[in-house]
């Protein structure tokens, strides 16, 4: 039997390990755009996120421009609904730019201030409640860099895409292991590329799936207590390869995209978070999105799963709804 009141830490590493809980750990993530700019802003507001909902843990937001940012990308917010930022300079134009790609120190410019957040939210939020740092996979900052020719690129000329994969992987798993060593107590591993809209199973094997491994080693290296929750992004996720992956928790857009959230966790054996429809949440009410969170727990049995969307939800999400979510949750111990 589940302890009668556990901790978010408790309760978080229970879930993963398949084992009852008094309630299912349950968390929402949205960017926080033009307050994620300096350390003290992204600190404050991820702080005043967490206390206004006390989550089961924080999925740490960063812009999801951040790693690019030190090799020379440029973006501004123009009012996307989801918070991202606009690339408005370009790292790769052509494919003879990756070779301009060099290792960083991470501690310095732009990563640094990343850093500096987590440190600084590490401070200011409640040790028992589990953070995690947000790190895209090596492929996936390709993508960003390079206006996502880099799939073109990796089939022209994939010796040059290559080397450059190689020095980005090193700055990630640069970054995974400072994130550590700055008070993260896990990775939210994020690749855009691990679909089959973007490219095939074959070539993420050889340009995404080796690269994506060293980094996970990396930060388990860095803190072998910790955790990695391994986030397919898109449509049509590659999750037969994902459940492959040395992670302790998949995360996809399972209320849009196969396999189903109960399903899935079948399939892969681990623990799964989703449940939210972060497509739909925004409008859809805090009833709607209270019975979806009900339905997640039941069809999984309440064990191995985390109740989360599928992806970061609009800006514009109701506190209403998000408050009825955490109500529907908690009620069910």
């Amino acid at each position: 039997m589940a302890k009668t009141t556990m901790t978010s830490r408790e309760r978080v590493q229970a879930a993963i390990a398949g084992e009852a809980v008094d309630q299912v750990p349950v968390s929402i993530w949205h960017h926080f755009p033009n307050q994620d700019q300096t350390a003290d802003d992204l600190a404050r507001v991820t702080a005043d996120w967490q206390t206004l909902f006390d989550f089961d843990f924080v999925k740490f937001m960063p812009p999801g421009d951040y790693p690019t940012i030190d090799w020379g990308g440029v973006t501004e917010y123009e009012g996307a609904p989801s918070g991202t930022r606009t690339t408005k300079t370009f790292v790769i134009n052509d494919i003879g730019d990756w070779s301009r790609l060099k290792p960083l120190d991470v501690h310095e410019g732009f990563n640094g201030m990343v850093l500096d957040a987590l440190r600084k939210s590490r401070l200011a939020i409640d040790n028992d409640v589990p953070i995690l740092q947000t790190i895209f996979s090596p492929l996936t900052i390709a993508q960003k860099l390079s206006r996502e020719n880099v799939v073109e690129h990796l089939r022209d000329q994939p010796e040059s895409v290559h080397a450059a994969l190689e020095a980005i992987t090193q700055v990630t798993e640069a970054m995974a292991q400072a994130s550590y060593e700055a008070g993260a107590d896990g990775i939210f591993f994020a690749s855009q590329c691990a679909d089959f809209d973007v490219m095939d199973d074959s070539e993420y094997r050889a340009f995404g799936m080796k690269y994506d491994l060293r980094v996970i080693r990396a930060g388990q290296h860095a803190n072998p207590d910790g955790f990695t929750m391994f986030h397919m992004h898109g449509t049509s996720p590659m999750f037969d390869l994902g459940a492959t992956y040395p992670v302790e928790v998949l995360n996809w857009h399972d209320r849009r995209a196969a396999p189903h959230l109960a399903d899935g966790q079948k399939q892969a054996g681990k623990a799964v978070s989703g449940g939210l429809n972060e497509a739909t949440i925004a409008a859809a009410g805090a009833a709607a999105a209270a019975a979806d969170a009900t339905q997640a727990i039941e069809s999984t049995g309440g064990r191995h799963v985390l109740v989360t969307p599928g992806c970061v939800v609009p800006i514009a999400t109701p506190e209403a709804t998000v408050a009825a979510v955490m109500d529907a949750v908690r009620k069910r111990n």
